[in-house]
Order: C-alpha cells, then structure tokens, then sequence
C-alpha cells in the first residue's frame, strides 16, 4: 500500500457488477480535479482488464493495484 499517496475519493464498488466500477470510476474521474487520486475497491474480476485498459486509452495514471481478500483495490491519479 502507498503510504504517500492520499485519496481524494474512495469508491466501494464491491459487488457492483461489470462496467458499474468502470462507470462509477469515470464518473468520479469527471468530478474530480487534475492530480486527484481515486481509489475503486472492486470485486468484479472483468475490472482487472476494464480499469487499466480505460486508464491508458484515456490518459491517466494507474498508481497501484492491489490484491485484498475478495476484492481489488485500483488507486488512480487523474492527469487532466
């Protein structure tokens, strides 16, 4: 976990099924303002591929993903 890294937003979209993580991700990423970090906590295995692949398409920044019990934990950082 990056200690250094302070969250703007947190979503907990676990049990959310596919594309609501991405959407709720996307949604969040509009909202927000260059240089803020998101993370999404997601339980959906199709947000392992959906999240990164979205991310690079749209420029920004994938900071970590981490494997939880169940669940993924995607921490993002908007870059424009």
């Amino acid at each position: 976990m990056t200690t250094a890294t302070q969250v703007a937003r947190s979503i907990d979209a676990r049990g959310m099924p596919c594309p609501g993580p991405l959407m709720s991700l996307i949604g969040a990423i509009r909202q927000g303002v260059v240089g803020d970090v998101i993370e999404v906590l997601s339980s959906d295995e199709g947000s392992k591929t959906d999240i990164p692949a979205w991310l690079k398409k749209s420029g920004h920044e994938l900071v970590e993903v981490t494997e939880e019990d169940g669940f993924a934990r995607f921490v993002v950082r908007k870059v424009r």
